[in-house]
């Protein structure tokens, strides 16, 4: 890995590291997502305190922090797994924010957006899956770790090349959602439909 590439994922972290969730929620005057609703800083749970244009927001924003930084990495020659790892260090920001003493979010949009510049088969792919997942169960959290479990094989597919730095990506989501899997397993978690209800 070349010394530029460990700079440009320095960069990519810090990008990572500026919460929108926290900033659009100061700017609007909701709540601290850290401490409402699910306490997540995500456009889920902004969705939740603040409403759909907020939640709009924080989702964009949140996509391409993780999208920008690799797609300029394709323009300045980056290999696939230092693009890779550009990806991840993007995320890693998200979920471990420098700014907000590393309390972040789940790093789904930020994935998102840091995995879609590889192709769109691979985009629409993932995309699909999510919504698909969601409309059936409708747990956020449940179409994100299936998303994750099931990315790596869809990458493998259209662009093998990503698939080991991306299983790395997918793998920080999974564990970002252990809480959210043992209350499932356990019947606890709440559907994103019944919690915006309330």
């Amino acid at each position: 890995m070349s010394v530029f590439a460990i700079f440009y994922m320095i960069a990519a972290y810090l990008l990572g590291s500026v919460s929108s969730a926290i900033l659009i929620c100061r700017l609007a005057g909701l709540p601290d997502p850290r401490q409402s609703g699910s306490n997540n800083p995500g456009a889920t749970n902004v969705l939740r305190i603040g409403g759909r244009w907020a939640a709009l927001a924080v989702l964009i924003f949140d996509i391409l922090k993780g999208m920008l930084p690799v797609w300029a990495g394709y323009y300045l020659g980056l290999e696939p797994f230092e693009l890779g790892m550009v990806a991840l260090a993007a995320c890693l920001g998200h979920i471990f924010p420098l700014f907000f003493r590393f309390k972040g979010g789940k790093g789904v949009a930020t994935a998102f957006g840091a995995i879609a510049p590889i192709g769109w088969g691979v985009a629409g792919t993932m995309l699909g899956t999510w919504l698909l997942v969601f409309l059936i169960s409708g747990y956020s959290s449940l179409s994100a770790v299936i998303s994750a479990l099931l990315v790596p094989f869809y990458v493998w597919w259209f662009k093998p090349e990503f698939t080991f730095p991306v299983a790395l990506v997918c793998c920080l989501l999974i564990y970002r959602h252990h809480a959210n899997i043992q209350r499932l397993w356990r019947g606890q978690e709440d559907k994103v439909w019944r919690k915006f209800k309330k």
